[in-house]
């Protein structure tokens, strides 16, 4: 292998080397404001989301602090807020829908997708997974990505009315990591 090539490697597996002890670095401190936020207040958004089984630190601090800390007044304004409302077209007899708005907070809206991706993993007995189960089935594809979408969207309420009421989405599991702290 020549010098400068060798060199050039080298040099990329330091830039990564630092990358990962930079991620470290902040994952350790969310996981510290994280077991700060349990301890001091056991109601707010993030201790709350911590409860509930495949919601992880990332997707609750990220709702946490993000979304969950503002007032909103129904599901549509959260919706909107994450870019996850539905843009309906109408032209004299016309209807159409248009798909999601998309003007909303472009990293909430991926994490709220991701967590419904983990939700169908984590929590498949809830009302949710068996929603998205029966309208897609077996489909794959297009199909399969727009209704994950609209789960993402059904979480997002669903989350938001369990942090501002305390009402569970129905069929849902704890976190065993909840349960061992308790």
């Amino acid at each position: 292998m020549p010098p400068h090539l060798k060199a050039q490697i080298n040099r990329e597996l330091d830039r990564v080397e630092l990358l990962l002890e930079q991620i470290k670095a902040v994952e350790a401190e969310r996981d510290a404001m994280l077991a700060e936020a349990r301890q001091s207040d056991p109601a707010s958004p993030i201790a709350l989301l911590m409860t509930l089984g495949g919601i992880g630190p990332e997707i609750s601090s990220g709702l946490g602090l993000e979304c969950f800390t503002r007032s909103f007044a129904n599901r549509r304004q959260v919706a909107s807020f994450v870019g996850l409302a539905p843009t309906p077209w109408r032209s004299g007899g016309i209807q159409h829908e248009q798909g999601i708005s998309k003007a909303g907070r472009p990293g909430l809206r991926k994490l709220m997708i991701e967590a419904a991706w983990l939700w169908l993993r984590y929590q498949p007995g809830s009302a949710l997974a068996t929603w998205f189960r029966e309208r897609v089935g077996t489909m794959q594809g297009r199909t399969r990505r727009i209704a994950i979408v609209a789960m993402a969207r059904k979480l997002l309420i669903a989350l938001w009315r369990y942090v501002e009421t305390g009402v569970m989405p129905e069929g849902i599991e704890l976190s065993t990591v909840a349960e061992a702290k308790a």
